[in-house]
């Protein structure tokens, strides 16, 4: 009966890791780091844990989004952690000029409570983000070069839709935004379960202003950034797999949601992406995934490899051989230099590569 009861146990392990082995791959289990594009670089110390870099490229200006490593290790839903009380209330934007070292950190005009926390008074209990997640809502804001303001345009709420917001790609007129669910269930076991079973239920959501929101795709895996082409006229849209690795390539629709083009493979899992002044896509590849996750998300000094993958069309011999594109690793660190990177940006006019991450 014992000898029964192992026999199962063992093959139904063993099953198990047949069916995650491709995703223990992709988030870095067994990776040997080779470095690479990781001389003749600096860093800047003042700007810390900034998750998602956006370049404005006729300036050269990079946008932050940032907190405090500590806080992250308390509140990063997208990762599971959910620490209330260990909640950064001082997250700021920031720019960086690369051409002097400035930093300028924007304040905000319009948002009552930009802490993210309102009080009340009275005797109310608070929910238990651990129970619940994160009640995220999407915020508008805008700005202009060389100024130190972000005002508050709107705010999107809809929690049938808004469930586990990641990233953003919002319209020029402020109007309405694509984004990603990264999970389908906020928290518990049922989060739990789609994450082993690889399930390809998350999403991508579409908000206006006028319109309210809706599903724009569904179906998608581990959906993380995503990104809109930039040429006019481009509708192409493009999301990150934060597990497999995958890029998925999707073509906007009159009623704005999303067609399925393609799926681009790589062979990490990626977080941001963004595209350069010359079409070509970067990713921040998560060269250690499983190391951020576990080791840097409970101790931020811990050191986390990095890479920043580049995706380009094609154009040699290979795409007569079904090659389509070409998927370079233009920079990897052990984690010295760049350490658990989440965003890559690229100035192709410039030819700097600026990264940051959690």
């Amino acid at each position: 009966m014992l000898l029964s009861v192992a026999v199962v146990f063992f093959a139904v392990l063993g099953a198990l890791y047949l069916h995650l082995k491709p995703a223990l791959s992709a988030l870095g289990v067994g990776r040997i780091i080779q470095p690479v594009g990781n001389v003749d670089c600096k860093t800047v110390p003042h700007l810390q844990a900034c998750e998602k870099l956006v370049l404005h490229q006729p300036t050269g200006l990079v946008y932050l989004a940032c907190s405090t490593p500590h806080s992250r290790t308390h509140w990063t839903p997208a990762l599971g952690q959910l620490n209330t009380s260990g909640r950064s209330e001082s997250d700021y934007v920031a720019t960086y000029d690369p051409r002097t070292d400035v930093i300028n950190r924007l304040s905000f005009s319009g948002l009552l409570s930009p802490g993210g926390i309102s009080s009340t008074t009275g005797n109310l209990s608070a929910p238990d983000a651990h129970k619940v997640g994160a009640d995220s809502v999407i915020e508008v804001l805008k700005t202009r070069i060389e100024s130190g303001t972000l005002q508050h345009v709107r705010t999107f709420q809809d929690p049938a839709v808004i469930i586990t917001p990641n990233d953003v790609v919002g319209s020029p007129d402020g109007r309405s935004v694509h984004f990603t669910n990264d999970h389908r269930h906020k928290a518990g076991l049922k989060r739990l379960v789609s994450l082993l079973a690889l399930a390809r239920d998350t999403s991508i959501g579409f908000c206006h202003a006028d319109k309210g929101c809706k599903f724009a795709y569904t179906g998608l895996h581990a959906s993380n950034g995503i990104v809109k082409g930039t040429s006019p006229g481009n509708d192409t849209f493009y999301v990150a797999d934060s597990v497999l690795g995958d890029v998925t390539v999707l073509e906007r629709q009159s009623d704005n949601t999303l067609a399925l083009t393609e799926v681009i493979k790589t062979d990490r899992a990626l977080d941001n992406l963004a595209i350069d002044a010359n079409g070509a896509l970067w990713a921040a590849g998560l060269s250690d995934a499983l190391g951020m996750a576990m080791r840097q998300m409970n101790d931020p000094s811990a050191l986390v490899a990095s890479s920043a993958m580049r995706i380009t069309v094609n154009r040699g011999l290979g795409s007569f051989y079904g090659e389509k594109y070409n998927v370079d690793k233009v920079f990897e660190d052990p984690g010295e230099l760049a350490s658990g990177s989440t965003s890559a940006v690229y100035d192709a006019e410039r030819g700097r590569l600026f990264m940051h991450g959690v």
